[in-house]
């Protein structure tokens, strides 16, 4: 099987190379090679490679900097999903993408699940909505995963900035009241290769919510890696929580996070790893690196 997995240099990217080359033969393209935002590039990479399965986790992700560039965040997140969608229709290849938690404007007091309806807050959350509407409106085979809080050991992320900025300062304020799932590239990327093997002996839904099990706040996120910290012997900041109001930025957040993964479970047959369990696996592999 032949794979094109777009955004290759991110954090997600990064670790789909590792999880996918088991699965077949991996042309992996980041930006350099690949600008999503160019329509006709999209078209030509594709039909020169021909894949028999698309995976995207690229994206603009920059979600404060997207509410002055909504133009580029529409056309990487909601208008190149699309054309993806129709190369791999026209192929009969698969297409996975990637989606947020950003698409519900966290009203409910529950767990989303995949058939509440979506309701963003900020441009990239309405970006990345429009980016599963044209994948749902192309048709074809696709898989949209949606996840949250994403981090890992490499890359740019809450994780790594906390993990630097607790060793930096005396005091830090974090946001406590957005609840979500902190969950890890390489728990997603290697829970894509699972369903991708799944997907071989049956359908899959189109849509999947994808995170790690439980929940907690920014505050809580930040007050676990403190702790390893000073398991560690560091000197860390004193953590203060405070509301999201408390930290004005120019994209609005949703105060709930939290994506139900009971269809997940059901189809994978598997339970998620709770988050804490997926933080210890990443906070052994960062190790004692600032």
């Amino acid at each position: 099987m032949k794979i094109l997995l777009t955004g290759k240099n991110g954090q997600v990217g990064w670790e789909l190379q590792r999880s996918l080359c088991t699965l077949g033969d991996v042309v992996a393209l980041g930006s350099a090679e690949l600008d999503l935002a160019d329509a006709d590039a999209i078209v030509s990479t594709v039909r020169a490679i021909k894949p028999d399965l698309i995976v995207n986790p690229a994206a603009y992700t920059a979600v404060d900097k997207a509410e002055a560039e909504p133009d580029l965040a529409l056309a990487v997140n909601g208008r190149a999903p699309g054309i993806l969608a129709e190369e791999a229709r026209r192929l009969g290849a698969l297409l996975v993408h990637y989606s947020t938690d950003y698409v519900f404007d966290g009203s409910n007091d529950l767990p989303w699940r995949e058939t509440d309806a979506p309701a963003p807050l900020n441009v990239y959350g309405n970006s990345k909505l429009q980016g599963e509407q044209a994948l749902a409106a192309v048709g074809g085979r696709h898989l949209i995963l949606r996840t949250s809080w994403v981090y890992g050991a490499r890359g740019r992320n809450f994780f790594l900035t906390m993990r630097k900025l607790l060793q930096e300062r005396q005091e830090l304020k974090v946001v406590a009241d957005q609840i979500g799932a902190p969950t890890s590239s390489r728990l997603l990327a290697e829970l894509t290769a699972q369903l991708l093997v799944r997907a071989r002996h049956g359908d899959l839904p189109p849509l999947l919510h994808a995170v790690a099990a439980g929940s907690t706040s920014w505050f809580g996120f930040a007050e676990a890696i403190a702790r390893d910290l000073r398991g560690r012997g560091r000197r860390v900041a004193e953590l203060h929580p405070i509301p999201s109001s408390g930290y004005p930025v120019p994209a609005r957040r949703p105060l709930n996070s939290r994506l139900d993964i009971s269809l997940l479970e059901s189809v994978s047959g598997n339970a998620m790893p709770d988050w804490r369990q997926v933080l210890a696996l990443v906070l052994e592999e960062a190790g004692d690196g600032c």
